[in-house]
């Protein structure tokens, strides 16, 4: 693609908001190509069933006045560190191609995923459970250290818990916005937005400056699941964003695995259900790595080698820990210990990587 074309093909993604992908991709082959579609009247798209609708042939005409700002943003996007990667481009994922709707532009900060290189989604609800965060923290973290890329859409709870996993283990991951690429949200999850830079890319089909709303979320997922071999469901309600993304992944020929949870945790029906539906169970990343084809090396348990090493009344405050935050007077009451006693204790066990801290005086047994 010539870059004239290319800047033309930039002012319909970023500025016809009225157009979806596959709108652009048949106007642009109806007219021959994009600078050549720039000069057809919408109603002429609308008149051959180019344009669904009056409103979009209105708003391409409209957006015609805003060529020239379009034209200087993209000159712009060098020097503000984004590329723009269309599917006439070489570097265009090539597992996007793959799905209908794929986006005729992407704007993208960091790197690309590596098109031979394994991937999985981990995505779930945003009001998770210490459980579910520990468990998206620890696949995130599992997968990575193996080889394996992580995608995800950087919002809060499970999403934030995969990518941090994977950076924690060095691994590379990438975030896929519902905003622009140089919009983070939520705003604090800059910390990882910065950290995802270093080690892997974020990527948006929505201009830079956009700011994120409702509808962009669902539309998305397809992405994230188009970029990715699995896609691991860690925690969703039954109307959970997550459901759809998986949903999506299952029309893209993607395998689903959902983790298990009690039938009375609301953020645990949605994965009860695809399990239900015929999702695989998720148990450990060794389930996931085995799908991949991917070997791992035989690991020292330590949560054993830890266990055995701890005193008797440190392996009763650990047993009798578990995924639910349990408050110190709780653990003091069941355990007939001493306050300053208990704490010691904790902060041992928590210094050792065996539990942590949710909030206040909360603990809960880390997954290890």
């Amino acid at each position: 693609m010539g870059k004239l074309e290319k800047e033309y093909l930039y002012w319909m993604c970023s500025r016809v908001r009225e157009l979806g992908a596959v709108s652009i991709r048949k106007a642009g082959e109806y007219a021959g190509g994009y600078q050549e579609a720039f000069y057809i009247e919408g109603m002429e798209f609308l008149r051959q069933g180019v344009f669904r609708r009056e409103t979009m042939a209105r708003g391409f005409d409209r957006a015609k006045g805003e060529l020239e700002d379009s034209l200087r943003e993209y000159e712009s996007l060098k020097e503000r560190g984004i590329r723009f990667i269309t599917p006439l481009d070489q570097e265009y994922p090539k597992r996007l191609k793959h799905i209908y709707d794929y986006p005729m532009g992407l704007w993208v900060k960091g790197e690309l995923p590596g098109e031979e290189i394994p991937s999985a989604a981990i995505v779930g609800s945003r009001s998770c459970t210490p459980y579910g965060e520990q468990a998206a923290e620890h696949m995130g973290r599992e997968l990575a250290g193996n080889g394996v890329q992580i995608i995800s859409g950087l919002a809060l709870g499970i999403d934030g818990a995969g990518h941090r996993g994977a950076l924690k283990e060095g691994g590379k991951t990438w975030a896929v916005l519902g905003s622009g690429v140089n919009v983070c949200y939520p705003r604090s999850h800059y910390p990882i937005y910065q950290s995802i830079l270093e080690k892997g890319g974020i990527l948006s089909e929505y201009p830079p400056q956009s700011e994120p709303k409702a509808f962009h979320f669902p539309v998305r997922n397809r992405l994230i699941s188009a970029l990715s071999d699995v896609i691991l469901v860690i925690e969703a309600g039954e109307k959970s964003g997550s459901l759809i993304t998986a949903q999506l992944g299952l029309e893209q020929g993607r395998e689903v695995f959902a983790l298990p949870g009690r039938i009375t945790d609301r953020v645990s029906r949605g994965c009860n259900q695809l399990i239900r539906d015929g999702a695989a169970i998720l148990t450990s990343p060794s389930d996931v790595l085995e799908y991949l084809g991917i070997l791992q090396p035989k690991k020292v348990n330590l949560k054993e080698k830890e266990d055995r090493g701890l005193a008797k009344i440190e392996k009763m405050v650990y047993s009798f820990l578990d995924c639910e935050p349990k408050h110190i007077e709780e653990i003091c009451g069941a355990l007939h210990l001493e306050v300053s006693r208990c704490m010691s204790i904790l902060l041992d066990l928590e210094l050792a990587g065996m539990i942590e801290r949710t909030s206040g005086q909360y603990y809960v047994r880390k997954v290890l």
